[in-house]
């Protein structure tokens, strides 16, 4: 793991932390933070260094609103926070040869897909952790309207106790998705897929349905 700071001709700055692997697959993976959190989040250290060790390499970043302050909730950067994340790609793209897939914690899982709906064929799948798919005690207030715009393949993994979405809510949810999808449920988990069998999961279930036996080393079984 190495500091990655890198200034592209324009937009945001991309900032984080590099996971080379020893063994490269070829696969790259852009993983950020939630809206109360940033890259450094036990969670994605933890995500990171399981995805590293298979031989994917991981790009853990700072999503434009967090590098500018180091505490507080995003204010109206949606749109710039993207854009980072459109930079990352961009970035993963140089270091590895192979596909590149998109992911993040909470809001940035959201803001993921935000940005896979506007851009088709930025990224080859989308790994969403704990997604808000709505504001706690508030079922009304889905956040799915561009669902249907979501053309790559991808997995949601979520907890059976996450406020933000039943894995009920989740299931009817994901029949708005035109593209192959999967829901991991992590029994016991909240919002912040606390146990620590959960990176584990999801690097299992991200090789047998994302990254394919042939792009990712030391393929594990399909989740259940």
């Amino acid at each position: 793991m190495t500091p990655f700071d890198e200034q592209p001709p324009s937009g945001p700055a991309v900032r984080g932390f590099c996971h080379q692997p020893a063994d490269p697959s070829g696969n790259a993976l852009v993983l950020t933070h939630g809206a109360g959190s940033n890259c450094r989040s036990t969670l994605l250290v933890a995500v990171a260094e399981a995805f590293a060790e298979a031989g994917v390499l991981v790009l853990r970043c700072d999503l434009p609103f967090r590098q500018a302050r180091s505490t507080g909730p995003p204010m109206g950067a949606s749109d710039l926070d993207r854009q980072g994340l459109a930079n990352a790609v961009a970035a993963a793209r140089r270091l590895a040869r192979g596909r590149v897939f998109l992911g993040g914690h909470s809001y940035g899982g959201r803001q993921a897909t935000l940005l896979a709906a506007e851009q088709p064929g930025l990224v080859d799948g989308l790994l969403l952790l704990a997604y808000p798919l709505h504001p706690p005690r508030r079922p009304d207030q889905l956040r799915t309207a561009h669902f249907p715009k979501l053309e790559v393949p991808a997995l949601f993994v979520h907890g059976t106790r996450d406020p933000f979405g039943s894995p009920e809510e989740m299931r009817r949810a994901l029949v708005l998705i035109p593209a192959p999808t999967l829901l991991e449920i992590i029994d016991g988990a909240g919002h912040d897929l606390r146990p620590r069998q959960a990176p584990h999961r999801t690097l299992l279930t991200f090789q047998s349905f994302l990254a394919g036996p042939a792009t990712v080393n030391q393929p594990g079984p399909g989740s259940t």
